[in-house]
């Protein structure tokens, strides 16, 4: 017995300056296991805390082997999601893990209902995303940080700087 689909949309007018992040992490050799399962309890207490500005938090799975385990918020805007970036202790995981991966790869692609869209992949072994058809370019300058990718300039440090990184 079948019926007619029960078609829907929503409103997002009051959401003017929503934007939507995609983030992923993809186990590269063995002991990349270990640091995903060490990030899983942390992003969980980091979401119960109920970041101001973050509307929805939710994790789905894109392979078991290799694992690759994502993410995707939602976000009222651009300051909330960049103030709780650049809090702690989301700053001290990036810096750390920009140190040192783990043995995982690491992605992210925004999108703001503004217009625009950035993206980032920290030591991917397979492409995934924007990289499986846009040319790739090193993360370095004006491209380190993910508000100068997206063209948002009011909001122009980067959680990490590229010389906290590498160094002046």
């Amino acid at each position: 017995m079948s019926g007619k689909v029960n078609r829907q949309t929503v409103d997002l007018s009051q959401y003017p300056n929503l934007v939507v992040i995609y983030l992923g992490m993809r186990v590269n050799r063995l002991t990349g296991l270990k640091t995903l399962a060490g990030f899983g309890p942390k992003i969980s207490n980091s979401v119960a805390a109920g970041p101001d500005g973050l509307l929805v938090h939710e994790f789905f799975l894109l392979s078991l082997f290799p694992a690759h385990l994502g993410m995707r918020q939602y976000w009222r805007d651009l300051d909330s999601l960049l103030a709780w970036s650049r809090s702690e202790p989301h700053r001290v995981w990036w810096k750390n893990f920009l140190r040192d991966s783990g043995g995982t790869g690491f992605w992210h692609e925004t999108y703001f209902m503004q217009g625009g869209m950035e993206a980032i992949f920290d030591d991917l072994a397979k492409p995934v995303g924007f990289m499986r058809f846009a040319p790739l370019k090193p993360a370095r300058g004006a491209m380190f940080g993910a508000a100068h990718r997206a063209g948002k300039l009011q909001h122009s440090e980067p959680v990490v700087s590229e010389e906290e990184l590498y160094g002046g």
